[in-house]
């Protein structure tokens, strides 16, 4: 999957206002119909447009957008062996809201554009309020944030303050991000893909009508030591070759503080050890799964060295057997 620029596809500037992006998408519909092209990539460059025009056409959609392009030529980052990658927490703490495509049939979309904004508009975004009669009161439009959470938050729960940031389309026809901040209780043991609604948080209503309200989908942070697996936290524990070999009880972090873990003699690397209900907190707690990586001193002594060289010459082992050679 490759990074599509939509800047670049429409002809403009990053920094275009939003007449000039309508100006710059009627004439490349107009240039590019298939009823009055007869260019031979006609349809897929009108798919281009309609694609290109669906982002920045939309505050919201523009603003996130920009954001995913920010420090970098194509933003997001590729995958092992190439292809384009959108960070998990690309669209944190933007607000959302409406749902659904305008203007194009969702099948005319391209998977870059579905791994940003999945088949729906804004994944997990959508009108949830009902409607009212014109000219009655309103209910107000909910809307969906997402937020990248610290581990430690969802292990521990209790509230929190965020800052969000709502795109608005300034007097020139620019983008502009308001932000507003929230407090919110962060239940523990909150998964990721969840969502907190907060009550009448959302857009105001019209007429005397209520404000929707305001869902915060959760995702994680990548944290330095854990790696989140369901309810489990995987972690990669470092083992000296003689703990490995021998045996050995060692200090293991956990979220909830250090404990010691018993290494039973005779572990290879990628050895897997649980401890049971150390991982995220629940009705039925998560385990943590410490994975063993033996690991060399970085500096070698002649001491030391002249014991390696004792082991070579007296072990009987060959860890290359498997492997016919």
């Amino acid at each position: 999957m490759e990074y599509k620029d939509y800047y670049d596809i429409l002809g403009v500037e990053r920094d275009a206002a939003e007449d000039d992006i309508k100006r710059a998408y009627r004439k490349l519909a107009r240039k590019y119909h298939p009823d009055v092209s007869s260019e031979t990539d006609a349809a897929d460059k009108f798919r281009e447009a309609n694609e290109a025009y669906e982002v920045l056409k939309d505050p919201e959609k523009r603003a996130a957008y920009d954001r995913l392009g920010q420090g970098s030529g194509q933003g997001g980052h590729t995958r092992a062996g190439g292809g384009f990658e959108p960070p998990p927490d690309w669209n944190s703490n933007f607000e959302f809201h409406g749902g659904g495509y305008t203007g194009a049939d969702a099948g005319d979309f391209s998977d870059f554009f579905e791994s940003l904004f999945g088949r729906g508009g804004f994944r997990g975004a959508g009108a949830r309020g009902p409607g009212a009669p014109a000219g009655g009161a309103m209910r107000g439009q909910d809307q969906t944030a997402y937020i990248a959470l610290d581990l430690e938050d969802a292990f521990a729960g209790g509230q929190k303050t965020l800052s969000l940031r709502m795109p608005e389309v300034d007097d020139s026809g620019r983008v502009v991000n308001r932000e507003r901040t929230v407090r919110v209780n962060i239940p523990k043991g909150v998964r990721a893909g969840q969502q907190l609604r907060l009550a009448g948080q959302g857009m105001p209503g019209m007429a005397g009508g209520e404000a929707g309200d305001l869902y915060l989908e959760i995702a994680f942070k990548t944290h330095p030591l854990y790696r989140l697996d369901d309810k489990n936290l995987i972690l990669e524990l470092p083992v000296a070759p003689w703990e490995a070999a021998l045996g050995a009880t060692v200090k293991t972090p956990t979220p909830a503080g250090p404990v010691d873990l018993k290494i039973p003699a005779g572990s290879n690397s990628g050895r897997r050890l649980r401890l049971k209900g150390r991982g995220m907190p629940g009705k039925t707690s998560g385990d943590l799964i410490a994975i063993l990586r033996i690991v060399l001193p970085e500096k070698v002594d002649d001491e030391a060295r002249a014991l390696y060289e004792k082991l070579a010459r007296h072990a009987d082992f060959n860890p290359r057997a498997r492997l016919g050679v």
